[in-house]
């Protein structure tokens, strides 16, 4: 099983002007985040922002399902929702990968934009089989600040479709980019 880790980052993202912003946590991405994580063998989904009054929202709808009424409901959701783990900073979770793991995870920035450096997936999928630790890292908004994207490890590259509309959810992105590297 590959050593793969995902984060889903609220802070540093652009708005539709390009203004680096916070959003605001969204109870379907971390339903559906989590239960792609959990499908495809990811070892942590980390819930990204620094914004105190959203880790608290992100903790509560969390504990609804792991400890609440909605653990006992569905339990295959309770066990996905387990995967999540909410943090102030992506350095938070390099840190916490880097204690799991004993060394530090190569970071891996998804976006909509292509990049001369981007990798494909198929390549993405072979740099996994070292078994060193990576952390594939989503952007909510409209995406991950350039800033952020230029310090990663590696970008890779945009899922396209057969039109010019290319705006995708989040959640919808991640569990196609999950399937094409993980998927059998």
């Amino acid at each position: 099983m590959p050593n793969i880790f995902v984060a889903l980052t609220h802070y540093p993202v652009v708005n539709k002007s390009g203004d680096i912003i916070t959003s605001a946590v969204t109870n379907l991405d971390l339903h559906d985040i989590s239960r792609a994580a959990k499908t495809y063998g990811v070892k942590n989904f980390y819930v990204v922002t620094p914004l105190k009054d959203q880790q608290v929202l992100a903790q509560r709808i969390i504990a609804h399902w792991i400890d609440g009424t909605g653990a006992v409901y569905n339990p295959d959701r309770r066990r996905a929702l387990e995967t999540i783990k909410v943090v102030d900073s992506i350095a938070d979770v390099v840190e916490d990968i880097r204690r799991i793991e004993n060394q530090y995870p190569k970071t891996v920035a998804t976006c909509a934009r292509r990049y001369p450096s981007s990798i494909g997936c198929k390549k993405f999928r072979t740099i996994l089989e070292t078994g060193r630790p990576h952390l594939l890292i989503f952007g909510t908004a409209w995406g991950l600040a350039e800033a952020f994207i230029s310090e990663a490890d590696y970008i890779l590259e945009p899922i396209m479709g057969s039109t010019d509309y290319n705006h995708l959810s989040v959640r919808t992105a991640a569990g196609i980019i999950l399937d094409r590297i993980l998927g059998v």
